[in-house]
């Protein structure tokens, strides 16, 4: 998508398949939020980062908790601290407006210049979660009930947004974003990324921890699949220990890199040497 400004090409750090760069790049034309869906470890977070870091731009991120509201990124209005002000006979008690803090949305309207909003895993949240956004990130606006102000973005955000695929999302919260699945990647891709992390890798270390890693993940009694992360640290831990590739299959050191749980580690025992 040449020629559109505030292109973004990937970084040195971040190796993105076209299909991601032509989404964000999208996303930026038409100004709407990127919805990015995948695996967990597959490098959803890291995308705003890079993007921050190649267009230039602050990075403002909101973690979504189970306990988050959408009222919690816009402002809070801190009745406790006015109280206690009150109390105690603090000036400027009756200026309202001193007790309003804005939110991570509210930050990103505010800034004075262009800002990378990051939306990390928003199927954290209740259900209702993404439609209580849905006048905010069309309108780029809220209204501060308590000192009757509305806050109007200066200048849009771009608005990447994570989620792990946990619930289903709103049909009309859908329907406003711009939407890229980060399929888990084939050898040749990860082989990329990972020299991106591990420029040094040696040659048959490599080959051999890949072999074990898509092993793993091709067994189908292993619950929870090892990630692109887990394997970049797993291969730096080897590397660090002076593991031969020899090793790797015959020994599986440090296995509780890349496998979590205890019946996917009896699994992998079991079956590593079979495969």
């Amino acid at each position: 998508m040449s020629g559109i400004s505030n292109e973004f090409n990937g970084t040195n750090e971040y190796v993105a398949s076209e299909q991601l760069l032509n989404a964000v790049n999208v996303a930026i034309t038409l100004s709407k939020p990127l919805l990015i869906k995948g695996e967990p470890g597959t490098g959803k977070t890291m995308l705003a980062e890079a993007v921050s870091k190649a267009l230039g731009k602050k990075l403002i991120i909101w973690n979504i908790k189970s306990t988050t509201k959408a009222q919690d990124g816009l402002y809070m209005y801190d009745t406790i601290q006015r109280l206690y002000d009150g109390q105690f006979g603090e000036e400027g008690v009756d200026d309202i407006a001193r007790y309003i803090k804005l939110g991570k949305l509210g930050e990103a309207f505010e800034s004075d210049e262009q800002v990378i909003l990051l939306i990390d895993e928003i199927d954290k949240a209740d259900l209702e979660f993404p439609n209580d956004l849905l006048w905010e990130l069309d309108q780029m606006e809220f209204y501060i009930h308590e000192t009757k102000r509305t806050v109007k973005a200066k200048h849009r955000p771009i608005v990447i947004i994570t989620s792990n695929a946990e619930k289903e999302l709103p049909d009309a919260f859908l329907r406003r974003c711009i939407f890229h699945y980060i399929d888990f990647p084939d050898a040749q891709l990860m082989e990329e990324i990972v020299r991106t992390h591990i420029p040094n890798v040696e040659e048959q270390v490599l080959k051999s921890a890949f072999e074990v890693f898509y092993d793993i993940r091709g067994m189908r009694d292993v619950r929870k699949k090892p990630s692109t992360s887990e394997l970049i640290d797993w291969i730096n831990v080897l590397q660090l220990g002076g593991i031969s590739a020899d090793e790797i299959r015959a020994k599986l050191p440090f296995v509780g890199v890349i496998v979590k749980k205890d019946e996917d580690l009896n699994v992998v025992r079991s079956k590593i040497n079979m495969v």
